[in-house]
C-alpha cells in the first residue's frame, strides 16, 4: 500500500472508455502549453481516487504525432497525478511477442522525430537534466505484473518499446532495423510521454497490448508474413478491452 496515490489511466486505440470509474467530475482544462487531447475525468476505482482521458481524443481523431503530450502531462500535474498507467496497443516484433500478449515494457527506444519533448525549452532558468535510464517505474510495473497474474494473462516484462512517428505502420526494413536494435514491440505513443513524467516526478508504466505481428513478422520463420489486417487489429483491441478493466481494477487494489 502507498500513502496519498492518484492514478492516471491513459487510453487509446486501447480502452477507449473505463466502464468500472464512477465519474465525480469532468472538466477541459486549459495549459501554457496548449489544448490537451481530451477531457479529464475523475472517479473511483475500488475506492481509489484515478483520472482518465484518451490521449487520441474521444472520437480518435488526433494522430500519434499530432498529440499535445506536453499540455496532457502537465494537467496531470496540475491534478496532483502521483502515478499514471499508459495503456497501448502495439505491434510484435520478436518470437515470443505474438497477438493478444500482454507486455509490460521496460525499455524505450524512440524513433519519433519533431515532437516537443521537454518542459526544459524556455530558456528562462536553468536546463534540469533527468535520468531516464529506467524509463518505467519499476514498482508501478511490478503492481501491473500482479494484476495480470491474479487475471491468468499471458505476458512479458523483458521488452523494448520502439517508439515510431505514426500514423502509418512500418516498413519490413524499418522492423527489421528496429530488431537489430534490439526492439521487442512497436508502437507510437509512448515517447514523449514517459519522459514528460519523469520530468514532472510521476511515476509511469505501459501496459501493452500486441495486436498483430510488425510488418514481415509471423512468429514462425516457415510461415509466409500476412498482410496486416485492420480488422483484425480492431477485433484484439475489442477483445483486450475488457481484460484491460480488469487489470486496472486489480492495480488500484494494490495501490489503494
Amino acid at each position: 500500500m502507498e500513502k496519498n496515490v492518484k492514478l492516471a489511466i491513459i487510453g487509446g486505440s486501447l480502452l477507449k472508455e473505463i466502464d468500472s470509474l464512477s465519474m465525480i467530475s469532468e472538466e477541459r482544462i486549459r495549459t501554457p502549453f496548449g489544448q490537451p487531447s481530451d477531457n479529464f475525468v475523475t472517479g473511483e476505482i475500488n475506492g481509489l481516487e484515478v483520472v482518465y482521458f484518451n490521449r487520441h481524443g474521444v472520437s480518435h481523431h488526433i494522430a500519434p504525432h499530432q498529440i499535445n503530450y506536453k499540455a496532457n502531462m502537465f494537467v496531470l500535474k496540475i491534478l496532483d497525478v502521483t502515478h499514471i498507467i499508459a495503456i497501448t496497443a502495439v505491434g510484435g516484433i520478436t518470437e515470443k511477442m505474438s497477438p493478444m500478449k500482454w507486455v509490460v515494457p521496460d525499455q524505450i527506444i524512440d524513433y519519433t522525430h519533431g515532437r516537443m519533448h521537454t518542459y526544459n525549452d524556455s530558456n528562462d532558468k536553468e536546463v534540469q537534466h533527468i535520468d531516464f535510464s529506467y524509463p518505467f517505474d519499476e514498482a508501478l510495473s511490478n503492481k501491473l505484473v500482479t494484476a495480470l497474474e491474479e487475471e491468468s494473462c499471458d505476458y512479458e516484462t523483458s521488452a523494448t518499446y520502439g517508439v515510431t512517428q505514426g500514423p502509418r505502420l512500418e516498413t519490413i526494413a524499418e522492423i527489421r532495423r528496429m530488431e537489430r536494435d534490439g526492439c521487442d514491440i512497436v508502437g507510437m505513443t509512448a515517447m514523449p510521454e514517459a519522459a514528460f513524467a519523469r520530468e514532472l516526478e510521476m511515476k509511469y508504466a505501459t501496459l501493452s497490448l500486441v495486436v498483430n505481428w510488425a510488418a514481415g513478422k509471423a512468429g514462425d520463420k516457415d510461415t509466409e508474413p500476412e498482410i496486416i489486417s485492420m480488422d483484425e487489429i480492431k477485433q484484439r483491441i475489442s477483445e483486450g478491452n475488457r481484460t484491460t478493466e480488469k487489470i486496472i481494477y486489480n492495480v488500484a487494489s494494490l495501490l489503494k
